[in-house]
């Protein structure tokens, strides 16, 4: 146990805790000290990924005659392909061990069940009876089944799962009354497996990790500390609308915006407006207009503010929303339009640098009216003005002359835009009461005074540092603690504290070594697996729910249950469960589960090409709104317990203003998402015809329906296919408009095992070729080449030509031989099988719940659950609250049974 953590001040004086090098020479010395606990650090966190192997215990449940009877059935249907020569599907059955204990063996003989469970393998049905693959798929289950309970038995269903950086940063933001701290990306990013970042496998730990977690948690512990004997001063500006910009003008001119009064422009010029400033003379009746939204370039900020200090700050302000006329007069707007604030350091157009949205998003009315929020800013930063969804001009670049940036054409009836009468910024906003409930988590009442001496701002008073390191020491661990902590482990920590108060560290920065250590302890990084039997199975299972549908540490209530010994009951859980679904951590949730199951992290992966499709050119606006409505679906889907065929269709649809536009529905106003009824005739409805959907499974430039069939049938049928051989180029729509993507796939498919292959997904996507990359219906694709010529001025005022080139064609047939015409006539048939999605879904939460994919001895209670909730149409949240009190969520009580459905 020789490792230990280096501690050390850095340049600016902080206290520094790091892991050595076993080369740096200055690490190597003999006084281990009160570091020697976070030596051990990462000799804990390791050993608990491994499980010793026990070989022998394991090999009691491996049945050798039956291993003898499936070799022979296979010996008769299988050998002739998978043999020592040919291994088609590079699949030796032949060689192929009946050491069941192995995992990478077992896995295998999964795979082979799997296939003749299906009916592909042997692929003539007629080779193998019914009578021999009953007998030969019940002696596979049989002994598959209790290979894998009885690792299950002895190890738990897989390794102990390390907490998320999301997860490791909510936690500290619960626990420290910290709602905004940002530390996650101090933490290096997590691997994904099985469409998901919590897959305990990957979410390894190493030296280097470990270093970054006590770097971490010692900036979050730091942050909590009051930031100084009284609450910073705040500072309130009130700027009138001339000093709500910093220049005269902006890109794309006097159109993109400009200063008025009594609704008529006023032209000011940059010398008019210095003058103006230096005299601080504002005339109160002015307005800055503004008709653009905040893309590249841009730079609208105030021209006197910057956060002098890192914090929230209160922004108020008058506005309306207008359309500027011709004669730079300004009306009022027909609609609201849709606004929020991005933070930024003050620069050039040209330097970006860290543009992030802050605070809500407005819906700016045409009547004048008072709007408020706070945002967050970093040390030195400010914030422009971010209108959503209006044109970005365009870039003009003649020759031999300056660049300039030209504004589009005006529409009919003016430009929309936003007109400002004031703003005021009040900030940075410290808590009220003082010091603030984050100090009370570290130190509780304890008297404080300025600091004299260390690194914090503030020192704490005490007659009795010991004692008071103590108490405040067990009153932290308390609190952070998943399951209580035995008296030896805290009396570790109390000696680490009082190794370094007599050392002579102040008592404040020698209780945070000792929360930092707990904090980045094998207890708090490790979320346990709930075992049947042990005193500490109720705390785990408070853990796993509260981290399963918040990201975050259990509650004051799941806590409270989980000591009185309740939490297990199937009427509590079943409440908790609903509980939690309605709180406000369901959020997290929900964004969780769709950036990793449903790709919407990758949102923003392709810019839609604008050379074919210029109606998308800098239209963020959309993009964030089709994120918003797949949330919103799946949210409702979960709170009003739809039925789990609503994933392939639905009557209704979540849109706001620029999603109606955009499906071609009824316009509705605002940004906020609302629930509407399709039309019988609509085409959407459902999760496979969702704008999002549809846009992270194209690449911005053409669709596929190899690609969208193969997303659709994986993450939503849960049937994924095969990987695609090595060698085989992938297919390449022609954007030229020479061929059609049906007769490139027709091309690519006569290998008849590319065939075989194909045509579990393509299909499927072809019924989404009515789709374009942006998930707007279509009936024809376009090229850049062939076809109908169509040219004219995009939203940012370029030019624009492309060419409308063959019809779409949204035919397909199934395997099982069904035909479809359309996304409509392929829903219904996809809905004949309500059982497989509901078992796709339960397969998912159970792998985002428990951080180990469905295990073979798992498959049983996934049955056991379709069972329960059948009757009812496979209701989502039913789905869910049967994962939740099956024996993979709570540890099992006894081996599952093993019978094993396979329809």
């Amino acid at each position: 146990m020789g490792l230990r953590v280096i501690q050390y001040r850095n340049q600016s004086g902080a206290k520094v805790t790091r892991l050595p090098s076993r080369n740096r020479a200055e690490d190597r010395h003999p006084d281990c000290g009160h570091s020697k606990l976070l030596g051990h650090l990462l000799l804990l966190c390791m050993m608990l990924l491994f499980f010793p192997e026990d070989r022998a215990q394991a090999e009691e449940h491996v049945d050798s005659e039956a291993g003898e009877t499936i070799r022979q059935l296979l010996q008769k249907t299988c050998f002739d392909c998978h043999n020592d020569d040919l291994a088609e599907g590079r699949l030796n059955l032949q060689q192929l061990n009946w050491k069941l204990y192995d995992q990478r063996l077992r896995q295998r003989w999964i795979l082979a069940y799997d296939r003749i469970a299906a009916g592909e393998m042997p692929p003539d049905r007629k080779d193998l009876s019914q009578a021999d693959r009953a007998l030969l798929l019940k002696k596979l289950s049989q002994s598959l089944q209790a290979a894998d309970a009885a690792q299950v038995a002895l190890h738990g269903r897989g390794p102990l799962r390390r907490l998320t950086r999301d997860e490791f940063e909510q936690n500290l933001r619960d626990m420290l009354a910290l709602p905004h701290l940002d530390i996650r990306d101090l933490l290096p990013q997590d691997r994904e497996q099985q469409h998901c970042n919590k897959v305990a496998e990957v979410l390894d730990m190493s030296r280097i990790q470990l270093d970054a977690y006590l770097e971490a948690a010692d900036q979050a512990l730091r942050q909590a500390v009051a930031s100084g004997m009284q609450p910073r001063t705040r500072e309130q500006h009130h700027l009138p609308a001339t000093r709500m910009f910093q220049t005269a003008e902006t890109f794309g001119g006097r159109e993109a915006m400009f200063y008025a009064k009594d609704s008529q422009m006023v032209p000011l010029s940059g010398g008019d407006l210095a003058r103006m400033r230096k005299e601080n003379r504002h005339d109160p009746e002015m307005e800055l207009a503004i008709f653009r939204s905040a893309s590249w370039p841009y730079y609208g900020y105030p021209d006197v503010f910057k956060a002098r200090e890192a914090g929230a700050y209160r922004i108020r302000f008058s506005a309306r929303a207008v359309r500027q006329l011709r004669d730079f007069s300004l009306r009022p707007a027909w609609d609201s339009i849709p606004m929020n604030f991005r933070a930024r350091k003050q620069s050039g157009a040209d330097v970006s640098g860290d543009v992030r949205v802050t605070g809500e998003t407005f819906d700016i009315q045409p009547e004048v009216g008072i709007y408020e929020t706070t945002i967050l800013l970093k040390q030195n930063e400010t914030f422009e003005y971010s209108l959503l969804g209006l044109p970005v001009p365009r870039a003009i670049n003649p020759r031999n002359a300056p660049l300039y940036y030209d504004f589009p054409p005006m529409p009919e009836g003016g430009h929309p835009g936003v007109a400002f009468q004031w703003l005021e910024i009040t900030g940075p906003l410290d808590s009220e009461t003082w010091p603030p409930a984050s100090h009370q988590r570290l130190f509780g009442e304890l008297p404080m005074r300025a600091a004299e001496k260390g690194t914090l701002p503030i020192e704490l008073i005490s007659t009795q540092p010991a004692e008071d390191a103590k108490r405040l020491l067990r009153r932290f661990i308390q609190r952070a603690e998943r399951v209580p902590t035995s008296e030896d482990m805290i009396q570790i920590y109390e000696r680490l504290v009082t190794d370094e108060l007599e050392a002579g560290t102040p008592l404040a920065e020698a209780l945070l070594s000792g929360y930092t250590a707990f904090l980045c302890s094998a207890p708090f990084l490790y979320l346990p697996e709930p075992r049947a039997g042990t005193p500490q199975r109720e705390y785990a299972v408070a853990a796993r729910l509260s981290h399963f549908l918040g990201n975050t540490r259990p509650d004051d209530e799941l806590k409270r249950l989980a000591e009185q010994g309740q939490l297990l009951s199937a009427e509590i859980l079943t409440q908790q469960t609903r509980r939690l679904l309605l709180s406000d951590s369901t959020e997290k949730f929900i964004t969780n589960l769709t950036d990793y199951w449903l790709s919407l992290k990758d949102i923003r992966r392709d810019e839609p090409d604008s050379r074919l499709y210029p109606e998308y050119r800098f239209d963020d606006y959309l993009i964030e709104s089709m994120a918003a409505e797949t949330r919103a679906f799946i949210t409702a889907m979960f709170e009003e317990n739809l039925p789990v065929t609503v994933l392939v269709d639905a009557d209704f649809a979540f849109v706001n203003d620029r999603l109606a536009r955009h499906y071609g529905l009824q316009p509705v106003s605002g940004s906020q998402m609302r629930k509407v009824t399709l039309p019988a005739e609509s085409h959407y409805g459902g999760l496979l015809t969702q704008a999002a959907i549809l846009k992270v499974t194209a690449n911005g430039t053409t669709t596929s329906p190899v690609i969208r069939g193969a997303w659709i049938m994986e993450r939503v049928m849960g049937n994924p296919p095969p990987p695609p051989p090595p060698s085989v180029p992938a297919v390449e729509p022609d954007i030229r408009g020479a061929t059609t993507i049906r007769e490139q796939l027709a091309q690519h498919t006569r290998d008849p095992v590319c065939a075989a292959c194909h045509a579990r997904f393509d299909p499927v996507g072809f019924a989404l070729e009515d789709f374009d990359i942006m998930g707007a219906f279509r009936t024809r694709y376009r090229s850049l080449a062939k076809g109908e010529k169509v040219t004219g001025i995009d939203r940012a005022g370029h030019d624009y030509t492309y060419f409308i080139a063959g019809p779409t064609d949204s035919r397909g047939q199934l395997r099982n031989g069904q035909t479809f015409q359309n996304i409509r006539e392929l829903k219904q048939l996809l809905l004949a099988e309500p059982r497989q999605l509901a078992r796709n879904l339960v397969q998912q939460l159970i792998v985002y719940a428990t951080g180990t994919p469905v295990r073979f001895s798992d498959r049983p209670v996934v049955e056991a659950i379709l069972d329960e909730c059948g009757p009812n149409g496979y209701r989502t949240r039913d789905l869910l609250e049967s994962v939740v009190r099956s024996s993979i969520f709570l540890g099992r009580e006894q081996p599952p049974s093993t019978s094993l459905q396979t329809d």
